[in-house]
C-alpha cells in the first residue's frame, strides 16, 4: 500500500460548530506536505484526529491501513504545536526517555544534531530560550525512524535562522520512504520544501496540489495563490 494516510468522510465538532467537515485525503509515502490554512481553519484538529489525540463524530482515518490507537502510534512522530516537555529535564535524560519508549528512535541521531547546533545534553530546558526548546522538541521528534511525522506549527514564534535551521533538520533526517506533513500559516518560509500542498479553511478542504501543478497551472507560486484563495 502506497498510502501512509487515508480520511474518508472526516468529520469533527466542537460544542455545536464544526471543525472538520467530511474531510477526504489520500497521503503517499515518500511526501513533504504542506497542511496551509488560517489559525482555526482546522489544522490541528485534522493532526490530533490522525495522532489518535481525538475522536471523530463522523468518518474514518486510517494511518498504515488502522485505525489511530497503539499500532499507528508506533510508526507516528508527533511534534504538537505547544512543548509537552517539562522544564526541569535535562536534554540527555529526555533522550533517555524517548529511547525507552520508542523502539525506532536513535539516539545517535539526537546526539549528532545536538553537537552540530552546540546544544549541551546535560543543560535543562528552564535554562533555554523559546527557540533552542523548540529545536529540542525537533530533534527529538526526527530523532525516530517513522513512517509519518506529524508537525504542527514547528516554525512559528521562532526567529528566521532557527526556520532555517528547523527546516533543513527535517528535509535531511526524516526516513526517506516516509511522508511529512507540516501545518502552518508561514507559507512562504516553506514552501521551498514541500512536495504537495493541502489548502483548508473552516474545516474544508479547499485545494490539494503538488507545487509543481501550482506552479506550472496558475503560474504562480504557493504562497500568492494561498494569498488569494485566502485573502491574506
Amino acid at each position: 500500500m502506497n498510502q501512509i494516510l487515508q480520511c474518508r468522510n472526516l468529520t469533527k465538532g466542537f460544542s455545536g460548530r464544526l471543525a472538520l467537515n467530511n474531510v477526504n485525503l489520500d497521503i503517499e509515502r515518500g511526501r513533504i506536505i504542506g497542511l496551509l490554512g488560517p489559525n482555526g481553519s482546522g489544522k490541528s484538529t485534522l493532526i490530533k484526529l490522525v495522532n489518535g489525540l481525538l475522536t471523530p463524530n463522523a468518518g474514518t482515518v486510517l494511518v498504515n491501513g488502522q485505525a489511530p490507537g497503539i499500532e499507528s502510534k508506533k510508526v507516528v512522530s508527533y511534534l504538537p504545536e505547544r512543548t509537552y516537555l517539562n522544564d526541569w529535564m535535562r536534554v540527555s535524560n529526555l533522550i533517555s526517555f524517548f529511547s525507552d519508549f520508542y523502539s525506532d528512535f536513535d539516539a545517535k541521531k539526537a546526539y549528532d544534531m545536538l553537537r552540530r547546533l552546540n546544544i549541551n545534553p546535560q543543560d535543562r530546558l528552564k535554562t533555554m530560550s523559546k527557540g533552542t526548546k523548540e529545536k529540542v522538541q525537533l530533534i527529538l521528534v526526527m530523532s525516530r525512524e517513522a513512517q509519518l511525522y506529524l508537525l504542527d506549527e514547528p516554525i512559528a514564534g521562532v526567529d528566521p535562522a532557527a526556520r532555517d535551521y528547523i527546516l533543513n533538520t527535517i528535509i535531511t533526517n526524516y526516513n526517506r520512504e516516509a511522508s511529512v506533513i507540516i501545518s502552518t500559516h508561514l507559507i512562504s518560509d516553506i514552501e521551498q520544501v514541500l512536495d504537495d500542498v493541502i489548502f483548508i479553511n473552516a474545516g474544508n478542504i479547499v485545494l490539494t496540489s503538488s507545487v509543481d501543478q501550482i506552479r506550472e497551472k496558475e503560474g504562480k507560486s504557493v504562497d500568492t495563490l494561498f494569498r488569494e484563495v485566502f485573502r491574506c
